[in-house]
């Protein structure tokens, strides 16, 4: 964030709005120009994509998808989500089932 309190943005208009902290209950605030340059407003539902490596990333569920085209498994499980069933959301389907992640038999 730049020293007047504005985002500061890299290439491709990614922003750095700040820092964060935790919550004892988990929780996050975001920051009002990261809500205000986003679009988020209340009552926006945000996906939290998590990644060992690069770690987590909020994104809303059209853009997700949007950018999720050439990905079937991970996009399987965002549908199956959004569907309701909590095996196929979470990619614990039982072993030798014949399923895969996107719902489709193998």
């Amino acid at each position: 964030m730049a020293a007047d309190g504005t985002a500061a943005y890299g290439p491709g208009g990614r922003g750095f709005y700040g820092a964060v902290t935790v919550s004892e209950r988990g929780q996050i605030s975001l920051p009002a120009q990261a809500r205000r340059d986003l679009g988020i407003t209340p009552g926006t539902k945000l996906l939290v994509l998590g990644d060992p490596e690069q770690g987590l990333a909020l994104m809303t569920l059209d853009r997700l998808m949007a950018n999720l085209q050439g990905s079937n498994a991970l996009l399987g499980m965002v549908r199956a989500h959004m569907a309701g069933d909590p095996d196929q959301a979470t990619g614990d389907e039982e072993p030798g089932d014949g399923g895969s992640a996107d719902g489709a038999a193998s």
